[in-house]
């Protein structure tokens, strides 16, 4: 009984891991089919998801443009030196088109067109009806628009959220901040220098986070900007110039303070801003300067040695050179000095000077104070000076007293800073900069003595010469006019004029330059004269009358306001 119960109790034995191999088998396929099985959908999300993405990279290709899922990049604060905003970034809306969810594209044309009126009607039909998955119809809506166009109610119409680019100041400082296109892409002025700068390549990248870039500060100050403008303004009114332009620069740094050109545009709305007239003409356009010139020709002989304060050069009869004759516009008829010769403006005595110098010598002069070579500064728009390919004597003579060369205004603002600062030549900046920061870039292009001497002829001409109305009560302004007649299919026209004014103040220890420009300017009433001497010099004067201490310059009214004349010896 006992050993049957013992057999029994073995076959059991045996047979309990029979079963429980079964069981581990059959929980095992289960497992890996749940695995496999999880697998699969997890595929068939991704790949959906994948062919979702090329589905929509391949309607954006086909557009031509962003789908809608993409966000228009971000752009910093531009801020004038204060912190006052002179661009910044808003939010609006863009309407776009998904066609194939369009059930009706007439009915839609027709509830548009009562919005956006200005649509192109059969370009939006073809589009609206077109089995394209995405396209614009309209960038930058107005809040007004929008929210007309959202009651329509149009299957297939949405709206995406954009960043706009927006100008506070309108007009005041179009010319140096620059516009953007439809993308908020930097495109002219210093918004194109930002993108330049690694801007657009954070943008491609996706970085361009509007909370992580830092506002880009400019050296412009808004309040004298807006003096600035102003005053060119009234100046076209009243002598009915074609254009005007002025930039006021600190003689120590460098730096613009000011800068416009008239016309201008809006670049909030620049519909206008690519017009042959809407050219910033104080660094993209090049003038003869005229006889601002002649402060750069006296600054050579007095460098070179070949003149002093005291020299005295014959003016009494033009000069005749083959076929041209060099005269005076209001000839002395007699020996004149150096002083003279600089407050008469005289064409004679300054080609006279130039002559005690080499030709090559005194085109290297000319390069060496910046007036022939490219200016460099970080505005897009900068032009190239024109001069002879080969300067002769004839060359050397006109280009003494302004004509022959043609430089941009705020190359000729640039030196003649360095007449008057000391001798110190630095390119021009738009940005923050210290006067250490300037001692390392400037150029030693003529010595402190010489410029001690421009300063004295600077101020003595607006106390005897044509600049008297470029007088500022309080603030020492000195200066130098220039009338130059235009070229106007190759010959020069009389009663054409390029107008301009060259001042420093206070000219005893210039803190600031500032050059004012009218292009073709009138008389202001009947009678009257239309040359530098008559209309520049007033705008230069009312410009500083007006800037003058928000910039830091204190009137002076105890101390002798006459130019003191410096040893020559």
């Amino acid at each position: 009984m006992i050993g049957r119960w013992r057999k029994k109790r073995r076959l059991q034995d045996n047979s309990e891991p029979i079963v429980l191999e079964g069981l581990a088998k059959s929980a095992g396929g289960q497992g890996r089919t749940r695995i496999l099985m999880t697998m699969a959908v997890f595929f068939a999300i991704y790949g959906v998801i994948a062919g979702r993405l090329v589905w929509f990279g391949t309607q954006e290709l086909e557009q031509g443009g962003p789908g809608p899922s993409r966000v228009t990049a971000s752009r910093p604060d531009i801020v004038d030196r204060n912190g006052q905003v002179l661009a910044t970034d808003i939010n609006t809306s863009s309407l776009f088109a998904e066609p194939r969810r369009i059930v009706d594209a007439d009915e839609a044309l027709e509830k548009l067109l009562t919005v956006l009126p200005d649509l192109n009607v059969e370009q939006t039909y073809n589009r609206l009806q077109s089995d394209a998955g995405f396209m614009w119809l309209r960038r930058q809506l107005t809040p007004r628009q929008e929210q007309a166009i959202m009651q329509l109610g149009i299957p297939g119409i949405g709206f995406r959220s954009e960043k706009r680019r927006f100008y506070p100041g309108g007009p005041t400082a179009a010319h140096i901040v620059g516009l953007v296109n439809v993308d908020n892409k930097g495109i002219a002025g210093m918004e194109k220098y930002v993108d330049d700068q690694g801007l657009a390549d954070l943008q491609a990248s996706g970085l361009a986070v509007a909370r992580d870039l830092e506002p880009v500060r400019l050296s412009i100050d808004l309040r004298v900007q807006h003096i600035v403008r102003d005053e060119l303004e009234r100046a076209m009114e009243r002598y009915k110039a074609l254009a005007a332009g002025a930039v006021v620069l600190n003689a120590r740094t460098g730096e613009v303070l000011a800068m416009a050109s008239l016309p201008d545009f809006d670049p909030n709305n620049p519909f206008n801003a690519h017009e042959k007239d809407r050219l910033n003409r104080m660094s993209a356009g090049v003038y003869e300067m005229g006889s601002t010139f002649k402060g750069f020709t006296v600054a050579m002989a007095l460098e070179k040695g070949t003149a002093t304060l005291n020299s005295r050069f014959d003016a009494t009869r033009p000069i005749q050179i083959a076929r041209h004759t060099i005269r005076d516009f209001h000839g002395k008829g007699r020996v004149l000095t150096v002083p003279e010769v600089f407050i008469f403006s005289s064409n004679i005595g300054t080609a006279r000077m130039a002559e005690t110098v080499e030709v090559n010598e005194h085109r290297a002069f000319f390069r060496q104070i910046g007036l022939l070579d490219r200016m460099e500064t970080e505005l897009p728009e900068v032009a190239r000076p024109t001069e002879p390919a080969e300067w002769k004597r004839i060359n050397q003579i006109t280009i003494a007293f302004g004509h022959g060369v043609a430089t941009t205004p705020l190359q000729t603002a640039m030196s003649g800073a360095a007449m008057l600062n000391g001798g110190k030549l630095m390119q021009p900046t738009f940005l923050p900069r210290s006067e250490a920061e300037a001692d390392q870039v400037a150029q030693q292009v003529i010595s402190p003595r010489t410029s001690q001497m421009m300063r004295y002829l600077f101020r003595l001409n607006v106390e005897k010469g044509s600049g008297k109305r470029g007088e500022v009560p309080g603030y020492f302004v000195g200066g130098k006019t220039g009338t130059a007649e235009k070229v106007v299919n190759g010959r020069y026209v009389s009663g054409k004029r390029f107008n301009a004014f060259l001042a420093g103040f206070p000219v005893n220890d210039p803190d600031y330059v500032v050059l004012t420009v009218l292009d073709e300017p009138q008389p202001d009433r009947p009678g009257g004269g239309a040359t530098a001497g008559v209309n520049t010099t007033q705008v230069a004067a009312d410009i500083i009358r007006r800037s003058a201490a928000m910039l830091g310059v204190k009137p002076d009214f105890g101390h002798e306001s006459q130019a003191l004349l410096v040893s020559s010896n």
